[in-house]
């Protein structure tokens, strides 16, 4: 068993990862940050990181509940939708900061980088060392 805080700073290293292989995988989406070196990348993927957890936890559960007719009308297909729109909002929020998250303008690029952070995420779940 582990407590809170563990549980996110794994949380916070899972999603920074899975933002680094949406950001390999698609061309649309870029993180910057104000220096070059590999450090100044790896902690800007992890600060991002860090901010989609935060709009995950906080802002994810309301906007989830809002929605929630729609989401059953869907058959669930709604949250990929919520996910990319919390993408979004992950990268208006980052445009105040040093490191910059940005998404192209088109729309399929928040909705496939959700599913590849999903997916990281549902693989990373499985992964014993994350789980003691």
């Amino acid at each position: 068993q582990h407590g809170p805080m563990r549980s996110f700073i794994v949380r916070v290293i899972v999603n920074g990862l899975a933002l680094a292989i949406a950001c390999w995988i698609l061309t649309g989406l870029d993180i910057s940050t104000a220096g070059s070196s590999t450090v100044s990348t790896i902690l800007g993927y992890l600060f991002i990181g860090l901010i989609f957890g935060l709009v995950n936890a906080f802002i994810k559960p309301i906007v989830s509940l809002l929605s929630l007719p729609i989401t059953i009308l869907t058959l669930g297909l709604f949250t990929v939708v919520i996910n990319a729109g919390m993408l979004y909002l992950t990268s208006w929020i980052s445009s105040y900061t040093t490191v910059n998250f940005t998404i192209d303008s088109f729309f399929w690029t928040a909705v496939f980088a959700a599913l590849i952070i999903s997916a990281v995420s549902l693989v990373a779940s499985f992964l014993p060392a994350l789980d003691r």
